[in-house]
């Protein structure tokens, strides 16, 4: 029986961020999976296509066949937070697992191994806040949190955020 491309590809994306360590993150990981990422911030529409481009690498890696239908879905923040790993990795030498760990762990969800019913909604919570940009202005809450900044993190999108926080922490 030919598994469904869904499953496929999720297991592909799990691959590439969960390892000995982290595998018992998978419910977590599908909860991410299945939260379309928005944009607020216009330019951040480029991030949520770099996240549907995976779908077009996972194609070409495994040679399963497209669904239109699937591939033109929305961006989910699991494919958001991969394909950002990949362009900060690109950018800092450091590794996509451990910039897709560093996201999650300042989003403080890296702590939910075992995903309980009362966590669904916890989980849930914080995502919102990070969707929709509830978070601190210094972007505690959000993706990049600073200890220093004249921008409004809510306001700048993703991309500048992530400059602030490597130039903070000397990785560049």
């Amino acid at each position: 029986m030919v598994e469904p491309i869904e499953n496929e590809y999720f297991n592909w994306l799990c691959a590439k961020v969960l390892d000995s360590s982290t595998n018992n993150h998978y419910t977590l990981l599908g909860i991410l999976h299945r939260t379309e990422f928005v944009w607020v911030v216009p330019a951040d529409k480029h991030r949520a296509q770099d996240g549907i481009e995976l779908r077009t690498y996972f194609l070409n890696e495994t040679g399963v066949e497209s669904d239109p239908l699937w591939k033109g879905g929305p961006c989910s923040v699991l494919e958001f937070l991969i394909a950002f790993a990949n362009r900060a990795s690109f950018q800092t030498d450091i590794p996509v697992k451990e910039w897709f760990w560093e996201f999650m762990n300042n989003l403080k969800l890296d702590e939910f191994r075992q995903v309980s019913d009362d966590d669904v909604y916890v989980i849930e919570d914080i995502l919102y806040t990070f969707i929709w940009r509830q978070y601190e202005p210094n972007g505690y809450g959000g993706l990049f949190p600073l200890n220093e900044t004249r921008n409004d993190q809510r306001k700048i999108e993703v991309w500048y955020q992530f400059s602030e926080y490597v130039h903070e922490r000397g990785l560049f």
